[in-house]
């Protein structure tokens, strides 16, 4: 089995290839397919939910199928629009915030699925999503590495991280973080984050490469080769993206109930 470092860096040299080849995939083609055929014909939030095709396939593009079964809660992300106090952005974290960028029916209503830039992210956010899913198979590490080498230009805060599992594993790994970090204030926790990591910096490739070799070289040193395993240690034992449900609560209402 090959290292975090070693695979991640292998993919990220040549990710347009490796993406041409998840795209080629079968299944992969099949589902977009049908995607792109049938996602005209959805003129509100609540057909697109109510389509199970459709709403897999958007979810997967914008790593929330962990929450598919949240269709009061999506529904709300989709028709709520991406203001400073929309509903989206009170969640804090990227993914929610991203997809309401992309079906902004708030803003575009029966139009919104007409968008074509929204649609061409859609689709190339679920081949990343399809990349990131093989890797799983082979190293954990590479794929949390590959994950937020993606969401990285959509984190804004700590609170960004703090409300993503994966997000915040790759941190704490990164830095070596004890997982009773979980157990401090929030506001203490983001401090802490914010102090360790320049987030400002994130969208520089130079300084994203940088962490990011950080945290595959640490992952490694937890996760030896050769140990005949890829399940992460303690700290990382959620083995798929996915928000932080206690937090998720929590951050909202921080952010809604704040000056």
């Amino acid at each position: 089995m090959l290292s975090a470092t070693l695979l991640y860096n292998s993919i990220t040299r040549n990710l347009s290839q490796s993406l041409q080849a998840v795209a080629k995939e079968p299944t992969v083609t099949r589902q977009t397919n049908y995607f792109l055929a049938n996602i005209g014909s959805v003129k509100t939030a609540s057909q697109l939910v109510n389509n199970s095709n459709l709403y897999s396939y958007v979810l997967s593009a914008f790593g929330l199928s962990d929450m598919s079964n949240a269709k009061a809660l999506i529904t709300k992300v989709l028709e709520g629009g991406t203001g400073s106090k929309s509903f989206a952005q009170s969640l804090n974290d990227p993914r929610y915030t991203a997809l309401a960028a992309a079906f902004n029916f708030q803003a575009n209503g029966a139009q919104t699925t007409s968008i074509s830039s929204n649609l061409t992210t859609t689709v190339n956010n679920f081949y990343e999503q399809q990349l990131e899913n093989n890797t799983a198979q082979e190293n954990q590490g590479a794929q949390m590495a590959l994950y937020f080498r993606r969401m990285a230009p959509s984190i804004t805060s700590a609170y960004s991280i703090l409300g993503d599992k994966t997000l915040l594993q790759v941190v704490e790994t990164a830095f070596n973080l004890p997982n009773t970090l979980s157990l401090e204030n929030i506001d203490t926790q983001a401090q802490e984050i914010s102090g360790l990591l320049n987030i400002s910096q994130l969208q520089n490739p130079t300084y994203l490469q940088n962490f990011l070799n950080r945290f595959t070289a640490s992952y490694d040193a937890q996760n030896p080769e050769g140990s005949g395993s890829s399940t992460p240690t303690n700290a990382l034992l959620v083995s798929s993206p996915g928000i932080s449900s206690n937090l998720l609560l929590s951050i909202a209402n921080l952010k809604l109930g704040g000056s």
